[in-house]
């Protein structure tokens, strides 16, 4: 029996209906309502560059046009947009303040967005910076391997002021303070870690340490030195040295710190952070991170490790259940050190910011 003209118009229209249905889908619903709406803007930190999420509602214009999002005076890219949520980049030069989607002219209601402030450039940190009792800040410029750079750590005060503090070390990579405010530093060139006296110069402190790279002091004070061909050292205070665990090679650093139950956490090999009890035993904290590097404790025993989650660079937070959510975007992020007055100090590779972050870090030297 041959179709009629009647079924064939409402076959075609139930066809296009449930073409419009699947477009609405995929690309959001247009905008009937005039007005767009910011719900939530994740992560609610980020360095310049860095990209964030905003959730919502009326976020794409009737005409399917990008929106127009903009940090203070400053306008930022659009990555993706759809009604419910878009996806932009922080802006150069925007700082802390609200965030607005603008759409058919009209604006949305502004949400509020901390941006880290860069204090010092030119650098090149291969993992955390470092803060001794005054709170200032030492961070290395470690450079390829074998390079030997002018200055090999800075020291930056608490008025951001930049000075040259180590100058004769090869490859400076990780640095830690004991509990009498003694820094030690590691080098991946010769695998030595040294003492720094205040006026920046020199003592070796321990040799062999294999490509030595990330160190921390656990409750003893006993040092650790995490060796990129697979150990992880134990440096007593006497200097007496062991294996304390293995792990696999890595082609990248070992970042150290210890959580507080005095576990040590280790990430580096892969995309794992690893948490080694205090006789050695490896177990998988978790899973999934992308390029993970330095790492830190807050007061509340959350971690937080740069990293890549879900394809986004930044400070990841993994909960003591081990549940992760990014924190704060930012591309190039190596590490982190917590600083006085609840904030934290970021590290990229070439550069170092400050962020008012309203979170205590876990004490590193207990008394």
């Amino acid at each position: 029996m041959r179709e009629s003209s009647a079924d064939t118009v409402l076959a075609t229209r139930f066809s296009v209906l449930q073409f419009m249905g699947f477009s609405d889908r995929i690309l959001g619903r247009k905008n009937v309502n005039g007005g767009p709406r910011i719900d939530a803007v994740a992560p609610s930190c980020a360095l310049a560059g860095g990209e964030l999420r905003i959730i919502g509602s009326g976020l794409r214009p009737q005409e399917l046009l990008r929106p127009k999002v903009k940090f203070g005076d400053f306008e930022a890219p659009v990555v993706v947009s759809s009604d419910a949520f878009l996806v932009t980049r922080v802006p150069e030069g925007a700082s802390s303040g609200p965030v607005v989607v603008a759409t058919d002219g009209h604006t949305s209601n502004p949400h509020n967005v901390k941006v880290a402030v860069p204090i010092a450039e030119n650098l090149h940190p291969v993992t955390n910076p470092a803060l001794d009792a005054e709170g200032n800040i030492y961070v290395t410029f470690s450079g390829s391997r074998g390079q030997k750079v002018p200055v090999a750590i800075f020291k930056i005060d608490t008025n951001y002021g930049v000075k040259p503090f180590v100058s004769e070390l090869m490859n400076a990579t990780s640095i830690a303070f004991d509990r009498e405010g003694q820094m030690y530093v590691s080098s991946r060139y010769d695998g030595a870690v040294y003492k720094v006296a205040p006026s920046g110069s020199m003592s070796t402190y321990a040799e062999g340490m294999g490509v030595a790279t990330g160190i921390a002091f656990d409750r003893d004070q006993s040092l650790y030195v995490g060796d990129r061909n697979g150990t992880i050292f134990k440096i007593a205070r006497d200097q007496q040295v062991f294996v304390f665990a293995t792990l696999e090679l890595s082609v990248s650093a070992y970042h150290l710190a210890f959580g507080p139950k005095g576990d040590l956490f280790v990430t580096g090999p892969n995309d794992r952070v690893y948490r080694i009890d205090p006789n050695g035993t490896v177990t998988t904290f978790y899973k999934g991170l992308g390029r993970p590097q330095g790492l830190a404790f807050d007061a509340d025993g959350n971690l937080y490790v740069a990293a890549s989650l879900n394809g986004t660079r930044g400070i990841v937070k993994i909960t003591p259940d081990a549940k992760a959510s990014l924190e704060v975007s930012g591309q190039g992020l190596v590490g982190l050190a917590f600083a006085p007055g609840r904030s934290v100090i970021l590290a990229t590779s070439s550069a170092v910011h400050h962020l008012s972050w309203n979170i205590p870090g876990l004490q590193l030297v207990p008394e």
